[in-house]
């Protein structure tokens, strides 16, 4: 993944207050990219409402405090810096990030085992300034940054070279198998996830990869958009109408509007077609990632339906 890190100055023995610190836009490149200069930063992008932050956020304060000074801490909420989240490219939180040297080194997401963020921690560039950058895992971050600028040509190609290296690379496959998936090639997509092994069939990643290839598959055409919007609006009653506007959302990948469609179904008729714009709801909650904003807002107005 992209990975982000920042910091105050360097040196063993800060005080905590500047080991760990919170952050802004304001502040970013002086906490962070001018910090990192000297020692690594971390940054943890979180948000009060994710409870997988709340997990991660103490165990990564320990890690880097018992690191003595030689790395550091910034912590960024995105409800209150979503500029800074969006330039980031921020699609699920928590998204902790190392910088050193004015760039990203490493990175993950989701809330690691403490053992992990410790090791996350301690392969940190160290104080003499020498970094142990993985190549394949270089090379599955700028995959990353590709896919989510929308270049599925170069990111194809990055993810392609990181599963060439490590075929056990699950999150690599899957990426690719993304790429194809959001050119349009279903049947390549199909063809690249067959490659993860099965034991690796559980992974988050995969899970993912799994939701939106049925997503794909069911979806159908695109169509016309708009079309299919006048045909919704006319008939606000007709849930066959709505249902088909909310599919041709999912294949044209404007995930937020398919999930505003499957609620106001849901918020007619729960059972509707046994319950098919529910499942299908929590199929596009899986694609996206359990942690994803758009997840999150639409479990809790999903929750709000289905116990009013």
């Amino acid at each position: 993944m992209s990975e982000i890190i920042g910091g105050g100055q360097g040196g063993a023995g800060a005080p905590d207050g500047d080991l760990i610190k919170d952050a802004t836009i304001e502040t970013f490149e002086q906490d962070v990219l001018a910090a990192s200069m000297q020692v690594p930063v971390i940054v943890d992008f979180w948000a009060d409402w994710c409870g997988p932050c709340k997990q991660l956020g103490p165990h990564l304060e320990k890690a880097v405090k018992a690191a003595g000074g030689k790395v550091r801490l910034v912590k960024i909420d995105i409800d209150k810096n979503q500029m800074l989240a969006s330039q980031m490219r921020i699609q699920s939180i928590p998204t902790v990030y190392a910088f050193f040297q004015g760039r990203p080194v490493d990175g993950f997401q989701g809330a690691l085992p403490e053992s992990e963020i410790k090791a996350f921690v301690d392969r940190l560039p160290q104080a003499d300034g020498r970094s142990e950058s993985d190549p394949n895992q270089d090379y599955l971050a700028a995959g990353d940054a590709a896919f989510e600028a929308g270049d599925m040509a170069t990111a194809a190609q990055l993810y392609a070279q990181a599963a060439q290296a490590d075929p056990q690379n699950v999150a690599a496959i899957a990426g690719l198998a993304r790429c194809h998936l959001a050119l349009g090639d279903k049947e390549k997509a199909r063809e690249t996830f067959s490659m993860i092994p099965e034991d690796k069939q559980n992974e988050p990643a995969v899970a993912s990869l799994k939701a939106a290839l049925e997503l794909a598959e069911s979806g159908g055409e695109t169509g016309d958009i708009a079309a299919l919007e006048a045909e919704a609006q006319a008939n606000p009653e007709d849930l066959e109408k709505r249902f088909a506007l909310a599919n041709g959302l999912l294949s044209a990948g404007s995930m937020e509007p398919a999930i505003e469609q499957l609620l106001a179904i849901i918020e007619r008729d729960r059972e509707w077609n046994d319950a098919a714009a529910r499942e299908k709801l929590l199929t596009v909650f899986e694609a996206l990632g359990q942690t994803h904003p758009a997840t999150v807002r639409g479990r809790r107005k999903l929750s709000s339906i289905l116990f009013s």
